[in-house]
């Protein structure tokens, strides 16, 4: 579903993107890790098109998006949710999740009355549907951001530290919802500093480190290997 081909990206001489490759199926989830500066974000602003690669080419469904504007990236189901939530707090729930619908999804008035319905059934916020947004604890705002991503109808869902701030109890329901989410066969690439939290739900993982990728694999062959321990749990071995 997603290929990175020899992405680069680098502001002066800092390197975020060195020489990038990833390849994620449709339906898999992937987790990523890699401590602060590693370039995890900004594999997701690449993908998204936020920030343009200097070199490289990046596929979706087999079509360059490379140089594609990043509203048409959402329209063709590359969705989002972002580190720290910036929702519409003037407006509602259910009114932030429309925007999504209509904007990012181009569904008609109706269809996205009924999809974003649906979305906030899957994310526990059809109670809070008529709350303002500036009004929600962290967690459902953490939920807001997903359900805003998942209004957009994404066949890939990006998640930027979404579990980040959350009690343990408040990470555990937040893991329900997305493990829910990808059973459901949404493609998820997940960037996550709470360990447990990721490898509670992805089939595979990745570690970053200065803009390359160090480590590829299977969760639990990842998180014993040197280059984990090493770069990322400051292990020397």
């Amino acid at each position: 579903m997603l290929e990175l081909q020899h992405v680069n990206k680098r502001y002066g001489s800092l390197k975020v993107s060195d020489d990038f490759c990833l390849k994620v199926a449709e339906g898999h989830a992937l987790g990523v890790l890699g401590p602060n500066g590693a370039g995890k974000s900004t594999m997701f602003n690449l993908i998204t098109g936020d920030v343009k690669a200097d070199s490289g080419c990046i596929l979706f469904n087999g079509q360059d998006i490379t140089r594609l504007a990043p509203n048409k990236r959402c329209r063709l189901g590359v969705g989002r949710s972002y580190q720290i939530p910036h929702p519409f707090s003037n407006m509602t729930v259910f009114e932030n999740l429309l925007v999504g619908g209509i904007f990012g999804a181009e569904q008609s008035e109706k269809q996205a009355y009924s999809a974003c319905y649906q979305v906030l059934d899957e994310t526990g916020l059809l109670p809070k549907a008529n709350v303002l947004a500036g009004s929600l604890t962290l967690l459902e705002r953490k939920r807001l951001e997903l359900a805003r991503a998942l209004a957009t109808s994404p066949k890939l869902l990006l998640l930027d530290e979404i579990a980040g701030g959350l009690t343990d109890a408040e990470c555990q329901q937040l893991i329900g919802t997305i493990k829910k989410i990808h059973d459901n066969g949404t493609t998820i690439v997940w960037i996550e500093h709470v360990v447990n939290a990721l490898l509670a739900v992805v089939d595979s993982l990745i570690v970053l480190d200065f803009g390359q990728k160090v480590a590829e694999g299977e969760p639990g062959a990842v998180m014993n290997s040197r280059e984990v321990k090493e770069i990322y749990m400051g292990i020397s071995t």
